[in-house]
């Protein structure tokens, strides 16, 4: 059996695990598009057609029908990868679980507000939504629906920590989180107001800290209403200006710095879904619903990559794929390349998701 049609044939096995599909098509669709990206390494139609073994002859009917399924305003993205995440974190049980929430801006006219799993240098999406916005600041009502659709995806013992940079430092989020048993590590702005037990209140920026030292704090109250109280952290580096101000619902320590310091991980998965892979950029679709569907073709395929990523590095295989002495790839990357040798040398394919 030829490569492409061999994918194909694993993709739609695990994809079928669960019954949200309303159609086969647009099971039968989906898992074409990711057999064509996975080569191309690019969010291109035309040139996901090389790879796609079907009846039509032309190259434009196939186009045709990967642009049908992407214009599909019946097509609920999220309920296809949706039972996917619980399958793939059956195994996590208790084990402490980080999230990082984020924003990126397309063409300065869409705004793509995404929670994402941080896993070994990465994060794996989750929930997302695109929204017609081109800043990326976006209204409390959008972080609430991505935080209600994250609770319907994790297990439900697993303790979760919601790490965000300052443009999520906002109450409404926190008090969400605390009714759903959450945590969070968000870094606020100088702006901010903060008030000490026994200090007179003002703007972080104006705390009295030297360079290079870090501070803690605790029952301490943000924002002129005075939401808390709730531990701080305060770091200012050598550099004098720039500073990590992190507000959190437990006690605070040096971990509470490397904690938040995970959320960078979501900006290696926008690299990937941009420049260093996907070239999601390069598709210039300016319609916020036809990106989300791209989206979830996006989240499907690193789902798709980093499961055999893992797998690899847990059968001591990583030097197949992987030319450094020591790990030099992440997940994605290593099962990018498992998958690649795995149709190359006729390998038996990952037919799970974990």
């Amino acid at each position: 059996m030829e490569s492409t049609p061999r994918l194909y044939h694993t993709l739609v096995y695990v994809f079928s695990q669960h019954q949200s599909w309303v159609e086969l098509r647009h099971l039968n669709t989906l898992a074409w598009m990711i057999v064509g990206l996975i080569p191309s390494g690019k969010i291109s139609l035309t040139a996901w057609t090389p790879d796609v073994h079907s009846r039509a002859v032309y190259a434009q009917r196939i186009v045709r029908r990967f642009a049908r399924w992407r214009e599909h305003d019946r097509l609920d993205v999220h309920a296809l990868d949706g039972p996917l995440m619980p399958q793939a974190l059956a195994a996590w049980g208790r084990h402490l679980l980080y999230l990082a929430l984020d924003t990126s801006i397309l063409w300065k006219t869409s705004c793509v507000v995404r929670m994402s799993l941080v896993y070994r240098g990465r994060a794996v999406p989750l929930v997302w939504k695109v929204l017609e916005h081109p800043r990326s600041r976006v209204a409390s009502d959008i972080y609430k629906d991505v935080l209600d659709r994250v609770a319907e995806l994790l297990p439900c013992r697993c303790p979760v920590v919601l790490t965000a940079d300052r443009g999520f430092a906002d109450t409404h989020p926190m008090e969400q989180l605390a009714r759903l048993g959450g945590h969070w590590r968000i870094r606020i702005t100088g702006s901010c107001w903060m008030y000490r037990d026994g200090k007179r209140g003002g703007k972080v920026k104006r705390m009295p800290w030297s360079p290079g030292t870090a501070l803690f704090g605790h029952g301490v109250y943000i924002t002129k209403p005075r939401y808390g109280p709730g531990p701080s952290a305060m770091a200012r580096c050598h550099a004098g200006k720039d500073y990590w101000c992190v507000v959190s619902d437990e006690p605070t320590a040096v971990k509470t710095f490397e904690e938040y310091g995970w959320r960078f991980d979501i900006e290696e998965h926008v690299l990937d879904d941009q420049s260093h892979g996907f070239q999601l950029e390069s598709s210039l679709i300016r319609s916020a619903a036809a990106l989300e569907r791209l989206c979830v073709v996006l989240a499907l395929t690193t789902l798709s990559l980093v499961a055999p990523g893992t797998e690899v590095v847990q059968q001591g295989q990583r030097r197949w794929v992987d030319s450094h002495g020591f790990r030099g790839q992440s997940s994605l990357k290593i099962g990018w390349h498992g998958v690649t040798l795995a149709l190359s040398r006729g390998y038996k394919l990952v037919t799970r998701v974990h």
